[in-house]
């Protein structure tokens, strides 16, 4: 098999398992979307932002996943991503400190600024 066939499968790959993790977040999103709304407004922020706070992540993490996996601007669909989780983070996981998610998230943090920062395919994306 050619090494640029191989580059862009391992990479395709990287990229459906790094989008993989916000995925499985969406179908828990949606069917508990009242119960995601009150833990958001657990955090002290009012209910009706919330709520649009939620509607705003849930695009973020379908739209994200969708360009990072399949579209010509993996770069946008990253920085999608990376909008949802870094606030995500820093709400929900910082205080108190839950070591476990913080550290998964960085990993993730890192993966999505590894993808949004590097070169092209020079044969173009998937």
């Amino acid at each position: 098999m050619h090494v640029s066939i191989v580059r862009k499968i391992v990479d395709f790959l990287g990229r459906l398992c790094l989008a993989t993790v916000f995925v499985i977040a969406v179908p828990v999103k949606i069917a508990k979307f009242s119960s995601v709304v009150g833990s958001i407004a657990d955090r002290g922020i009012p209910e009706s932002v919330a709520a649009v706070l939620l509607v705003c992540a849930i695009t973020c993490i379908v739209l994200g996943s969708i360009f990072l996996v399949f579209g010509r601007n993996q770069k946008l669909g990253a920085a999608l991503l990376l909008i949802f989780l870094v606030p995500t983070t820093i709400i929900f996981h910082l205080v108190p400190f839950q070591s476990k998610a913080v550290f998964m998230n960085v990993g993730l943090i890192g993966g999505l600024t590894l993808a949004l920062t590097r070169p092209k395919l020079i044969e173009g994306d998937w």
